[in-house]
């Protein structure tokens, strides 16, 4: 997995940076309700989509945590006083606290189960009675785009994701919430080249294939002879997903 606090100064920069940003805000607001007025993003980390979510929706206070302390670092300069330092698992709010909350590409990252079912059960808890949770889903199949990357890619150790629609569906009804709604975003800037794709693996962006496994370097050599080495093919479209909390609900 990568290092995330190692990842934060660079991390915008190779992940599509405010065009990205923007269309993340947008699809997460889509889906939270006008009345929305206390909104948490879990798993903030560098802040870029927080501070989207701010600016978009005046009136809201949004806060943002992230258990990463050089994710924090970077997401404190852009929301000063708005940020805390916690894990998605143990959210350190009050029951109800707020009245919409986010998680962008955190599931998929769970390394557990357990984590993701820990995970939702949180932020069902501090949701307030009609308020809304929303998600990213299915994270991995969205890089999917058919492209001849994909094709060297296919045949990698597969790994279960943690974030598919269906488990996720599940957890929010273990949870008490109730579907309320899809959407999606582009992501923007994220189209991989084969330069870009063989450096995520050097980096460990694919799981199943760690940094120094042997088993790493077939794919490697194969991206490495893709035509056209740096030309991004196309962006994945992230999958949204929105749940409620109940009126009534305790």
């Amino acid at each position: 997995m990568l290092d995330y606090d190692r990842e934060a100064e660079r991390y915008d920069e190779l992940r599509g940076g405010e065009p990205r940003a923007a269309a993340a805000a947008e699809g997460v607001l889509a889906l939270v309700p006008d009345g929305a007025r206390t909104l948490l993003d879990a798993a903030c980390g560098t802040g870029i989509v927080t501070r989207r979510l701010a600016a978009d929706r005046p009136g809201m206070r949004v806060v943002g945590v992230d258990l990463s302390p050089g994710m924090i670092r970077r997401a404190a300069t852009r929301l000063p006083g708005a940020v805390v330092r916690a894990d998605s698992r143990r959210l350190p709010f009050p029951d109800g606290r707020f009245d919409a909350v986010c998680t962008v590409w955190l599931l998929h990252l769970a390394p557990r189960a357990e984590d993701v079912r820990a995970t939702v059960a949180e932020c069902a808890r501090v949701l307030a009675p009609g308020g809304v949770w929303v998600t990213t889903v299915d994270k991995g199949a969205a890089h999917n785009v058919g492209s001849d990357i994909d094709a060297v890619l296919a045949s990698r150790p597969p790994s279960a994701p943690r974030d598919a629609a269906d488990a996720v569906t599940a957890r929010a009804a273990e949870a008490g919430l109730v579907p309320a709604g899809r959407g999606g975003f582009r992501g923007h800037g994220q189209g991989r080249s084969p330069r870009r794709a063989l450096a995520d693996l050097r980096r460990g962006w694919f799981m199943t294939l760690p940094p120094g496994d042997p088993a790493a370097e077939p794919f490697a050599a194969r991206l490495a002879a893709l035509p056209d080495q740096d030309r991004p093919r196309p962006d994945p479209w992230f999958a949204l997903r929105a749940f409620r909390r109940p009126e009534g609900a305790s």
